[in-house]
């Protein structure tokens, strides 16, 4: 019992080694770390928290304070706080606008040891419309000024054919189903979104949840395989793959179209996070919505879309993920619990010893999976706003809706 109750505190500490390093790769991945290197004067610094950015993204820089005194800044808007140069090779040339897309954000102060962020979206397209490299300068009174400096360079292949053929259709679909929405609501266009979306994807997902029952079915016999040869790698490929002709089972029936579907699932996920500033959208949008007299109805069930929902969506989310997660591994469950039963009530038959090892690592993925993931998404759930949590919301009832199907025709 001893060994038994170790095991499964060393289980639980793998799964949430596993969900953390998952949760550190997803966040540098969509909110990487400021860049190291940028200049300062004294005490005051500037760092980008991208030096080379994309085209049609947007710059983000940090003010960090470490003097003992509030940091007095210049209200300039609708210019930003900086100066901003374009430079191109020894020329440098001050830009100026009066174009904003987004209301001017009046920031006056830095608290002392403070750090604060300052989007430049506003700007987006008056000031770095262009390709280049640019130089930011923070005027500090005396007649010096904290500098850092960035470049905005051509999105790639990938990325403008990913734009052109996911990106722009759904958002632009996004777009119509709202102008059919009373009050151009957001949340009821996501709802109608995804479900559009899911039924397209519905035969290719359907397609790999039953290949996933499949391979659940005869993984006891797998298993048996790799015991029997497992000092024998070639004789234990030959087998597998034996025993998959038998059964008549391919074995990227469970990938291929989850590989095809995914591309998107993430531009959705995108359109959801980002195409709710359509004045920040401009690149994405067809020529008929690029002078929109509307603006999305954020509002929906008393929840403000465009930002996160700490106390409803992520435990929503969790339980929800958790019985879909639940689901996923319900026939496999079932039949273990079948096998086990067949063997302790036959007469003089002795328990076969298991392979504790494959036990246990099995045991540690489905633990993974069901309660690792549920989490990790409750934990994005807060970051993101509620607009992409009513998403997963959304794609995650109709996932269980699926699974439903899939284990009623399996488990007959």
């Amino acid at each position: 019992m001893a060994d038994k109750k170790k095991g499964s505190i060393v289980q639980f500490l793998l799964i949430f080694l596993i969900v953390y390093m998952g949760m550190q790769m997803f966040m540098r991945a969509f909110f990487p770390a400021a860049t190291p290197g940028q200049n300062g004067v004294g005490a005051v610094s500037l760092k980008m928290l991208d030096a080379t950015v994309k085209g049609q993204h947007h710059p983000e820089v940090s003010i960090r304070n470490k003097t003992e005194e509030d940091l007095v800044i210049e209200d300039r808007c609708p210019m930003p706080l900086f100066d901003v140069w374009k430079v191109e090779g020894e020329e440098r040339t001050l830009l100026s606008t009066e174009e904003i897309v987004l209301p001017c954000e009046s920031i006056t102060s830095v608290s002392a040891g403070d750090q604060i962020l300052i989007d430049l979206a506003p700007w987006k397209y008056s000031l770095f419309g262009e390709y280049g490299t640019y130089e930011l300068v923070l005027p500090l009174g005396d007649g010096e000024g904290a500098k850092t400096s960035f470049s905005i360079h051509e999105a790639g292949s990938v990325t403008q054919a990913f734009r052109t053929f996911i990106t722009k259709p759904l958002l632009n679909g996004l777009i119509f189903i709202a102008s059919l929405m009373p009050g151009y609501n957001l949340g009821l266009a996501i709802i109608i979104l995804t479900i559009i979306v899911k039924l397209i994807l519905f035969l290719p997902t359907q397609h790999a949840m039953e290949g996933q029952k499949k391979m659940q079915l005869i993984q006891p016999k797998i298993e048996i395989i790799r015991k029997k040869y497992k000092n024998d790698p070639q004789r234990l490929n030959q087998e597998t793959m034996k025993l998959w002709k038998q059964e008549k089972i391919n074995p990227f029936q469970s990938c291929l179209p989850i590989l095809l579907q995914f591309p998107v699932l993430i531009g959705l996920f995108f359109v959801i996070r980002d195409g709710s500033v359509l004045e920040l959208s401009r690149h994405l949008l067809y020529e008929s919505y690029q002078n929109l007299p509307w603006k999305f109805g954020t509002n929906f069930l008393g929840f403000d879309l465009t930002k996160p929902s700490v106390y409803v969506f992520p435990p929503l989310l969790v339980i929800m993920q958790f019985i879909q997660m639940k689901m996923s591994f319900a026939i496999a469950s079932k039949k273990k619990a079948a096998q086990k039963k067949v063997v302790d009530v036959t007469p003089g038959k002795k328990k076969k010893k298991k392979d504790d090892s494959m036990e246990s690592a099995m045991q540690t993925q489905q633990k993974v999976m069901m309660y690792g993931l549920p989490f990790m998404i409750g934990f994005f759930a807060i970051k993101f706003p509620a607009a992409v949590s009513l998403y997963w919301g959304v794609s995650t009832l109709f996932a269980i809706g699926q699974q439903i199907v899939v284990n009623r025709e399996h488990l007959k």
